[in-house]
């Protein structure tokens, strides 16, 4: 039996990771992840993909310590590997998942239901939306505990979420926070009774709009901090005059022109 469930549910897939009895995530669950996410993320017919865990009360509790032992002794007797490019994604596994969820075509949402510490958080910074239930108990980056730091994008995109000097707390003390907490820092967009439902609402929501545009949105929006601001306008200039003529666009501005106008009914 897999580590992962892949389900539509209307627009959205909806991927579940459950390893019992502790939830950890695994070099193999890795692996179906990254395969289930690079399906929903070619497939046109999902508009938006949404992470979960499916272990009561767990959304993902961490990396797998007992393989990160393991490899740790395996380099400590191999010569030091050279270095890959920075520009070279990794091709598969967990470092290879977190980097397709952040540049997927669509949004991500993590419905975060239950503890996420960890690799576990990692892969949810790495989501577009992250969504927490009211009752989940520890959320945060604890590898500070056990010897090591977080090296699956934790010390890179968490400054980016919430700055920098609440990362480096977090981070340097191994710090975890309730669901709520997680809220009021801006680690997790919203809480909710039900994450997954919650998340699902959004999909609709995304559903509704063209996808070329949430497309060129989530990946201008994701380079924003990565490059001068003068090269991010001139993408955004570039992008806009190919998304504005889109027949997509062209109908959704018409369909808006003929009802009610922008800002008269937000999204909840």
């Amino acid at each position: 039996m897999g580590l992962v469930i892949s389900e539509r549910r209307g627009p959205a897939a909806v991927i579940t990771y459950a390893n019992p009895p502790l939830g950890t995530m695994t070099a193999a669950g890795a692996e179906e992840m990254f395969q289930a996410v690079q399906a929903a993320a070619q497939d046109a017919e999902v508009r938006c993909i949404v992470l979960t865990g499916g272990v009561p009360g767990i959304f993902v509790r961490h990396y797998d310590v007992g393989e990160l032992t393991v490899l740790g002794e395996r380099l400590a007797q191999a010569p030091a590997a050279p270095q890959p490019p920075a520009q070279q994604r990794p091709a598969g596994g967990f470092l290879g998942l977190t980097d397709l969820v952040a540049t997927a075509p669509k949004p991500v949402i993590a419905a975060i239901n239950g503890l996420c510490m960890g690799g576990g958080f990692e892969l949810s910074l790495a989501c577009d939306i992250r969504i927490a239930g009211r009752d989940v108990t520890a959320i945060g980056l604890p590898e500070t505990r056990v010897g090591i730091f977080p090296g699956g994008g934790g010390t890179q995109r968490l400054p980016r979420v919430i700055g920098e000097a609440r990362a480096l707390e977090m981070i340097l003390r191994g710090r975890v926070v309730t669901g709520p907490a997680a809220h009021e820092i801006g680690l997790v967009h919203e809480v909710a009774d039900d994450p997954l439902a919650r998340a699902l609402e959004i999909a609709e929501e995304f559903a509704a709009r063209p996808a070329e545009g949430l497309a060129y949105a989530k990946r201008l929006t994701r380079a924003a901090l990565d490059r001068p601001l003068s090269e991010g306008l001139a993408d955004e200039r570039r992008s806009f005059s190919e998304v504005v003529r889109l027949p997509s666009a062209i109908e959704a501005m018409k369909v808006s022109l003929a009802g009610a106008p922008l800002g008269s009914r937000e999204p909840s």
